[in-house]
């Protein structure tokens, strides 16, 4: 099993969100038990402007044991069907095109996504499961 790892779960832990650090840890440390931990490089360029160095930023990744991918042109391809889609429905500029690629990425380069923002991708990305720390943790 391969989880993708959203933005909103690293940073839970990383500054950390009070609210949600051990749900998120907890459902980390599942996912990572029940196999392996990837996040994009979508991902990973949101979680570096909370670094002073690179070199920082690669020990913080490394110690979670996340592989970092670079998604693939079909993934890029769903993500544009999907901003496609989201935008005729009446959806408004202000959701960036980050979040429909960590979609896309999830959807296509891995088994499930860890995320608590589990409304937006469930529409836009319906054959993606999306797996909610803030909810439940059945990992």
């Amino acid at each position: 099993m391969i989880t993708a790892i959203d933005t909103n779960i690293l940073l839970d832990i990383l500054l950390p969100n009070m609210d949600f650090y051990e749900g998120s840890a907890k459902a980390l440390q599942m996912s990572g038990e029940a196999g392996s931990l990837v996040i994009s490089d979508i991902v990973y360029a949101e979680i570096c402007v909370h670094f002073r160095t690179r070199n920082e930023c690669e020990e913080f990744v490394e110690s979670l044991d996340l592989r970092v991918e670079s998604l693939t042109r079909a993934s890029h391809f769903l993500a544009s069907r999907a901003y496609r889609q989201y935008r005729a429905q009446g959806g408004k500029r202000t959701r960036i095109l980050a979040d429909f690629l960590i979609g896309a990425h999830a959807q296509n380069q891995a088994t499930r996504l860890l995320s608590r923002d589990r409304g937006f991708y469930r529409s836009l990305f319906p054959a993606l499961e999306v797996c909610d720390p803030s909810v439940a943790i059945n990992f």
